[in-house]
């Protein structure tokens, strides 16, 4: 018999989740899915080293499948600034090298484009796992059908959509290396009986060519 709390108190979390276009595509074999599963946890993890957010920051990742849901505790040192910038950028441009490496037979099985969501608010958890209207809010950002057809229509790896906490706290400042131009409020999706709307950003592709040539 599980043992549930009696009380969940809510906790604010910074909320990032990512999802695999075309996770179930019939020529995605189960050995192929547990690969791309490893190579995002991966890239995830490098990009957010590399924004300065460290394992401790985080609540343990959670696993969605065809994606993962990341947690990060409130601090300082971590201002959610940096979600957008570096974090983003250097997450699309680790997805962008790692298909370009890919064989032209592994384009269609291998290449990784990802829906990503970043949102903030008090989220509940029951020892089972994370829960409540902010974590729902995400989810249905995250698979709402515009942003879908988004990440279709784009030539890059990924799309982002943050929530209106989001886009008015962080994005409207035009923070460092954050241009409010780039989000398009496209997606509006129902939670608990409101109408929350979220910003689309696709970032540009790198010129990888340029980038090796910078780091050599």
């Amino acid at each position: 018999m599980l043992n549930f709390p009696t009380q969940c108190l809510p906790v604010h979390r910074s909320i990032i989740a990512v999802d695999i276009e075309q996770s179930t595509s019939s020529l995605r074999t189960n050995p192929i899915k547990q690969d791309l599963r490893r190579t995002v946890y991966v890239l995830l993890g490098k990009a957010m080293e590399t924004a300065g957010i460290s394992p401790q920051h985080c609540d343990a990742w959670i696993d969605r499948g065809d994606g993962v849901l990341v947690l990060v505790q409130p601090a300082d040192q971590i201002p959610k600034t940096l979600l957008l910038n570096p974090l983003i950028p250097e997450f699309n441009r680790l997805l962008v090298e790692y298909n370009a490496g890919l064989s032209a037979t592994d384009q269609a099985r291998r290449a990784l484009r990802v829906r990503v969501v970043i949102h903030a608010g008090e989220i509940h958890s029951d020892g089972q796992g994370p829960f409540g209207e902010e974590v729902d809010v995400a989810c249905r950002l995250l698979d709402a059908p515009r942003f879908k057809q988004r990440l279709r229509e784009a030539s890059g790896p990924l799309a982002l959509v943050v929530s209106e906490e989001i886009y008015w706290a962080i994005v409207r400042h035009r923070y460092d290396g954050i241009c409010a131009e780039s989000f398009q409020q496209i997606v509006r999706v129902n939670c608990a009986g409101r109408r929350r709307p979220g910003w689309v950003h696709v970032p540009p592709v790198p010129n990888l060519v340029a980038l090796r040539a910078g780091a050599a």
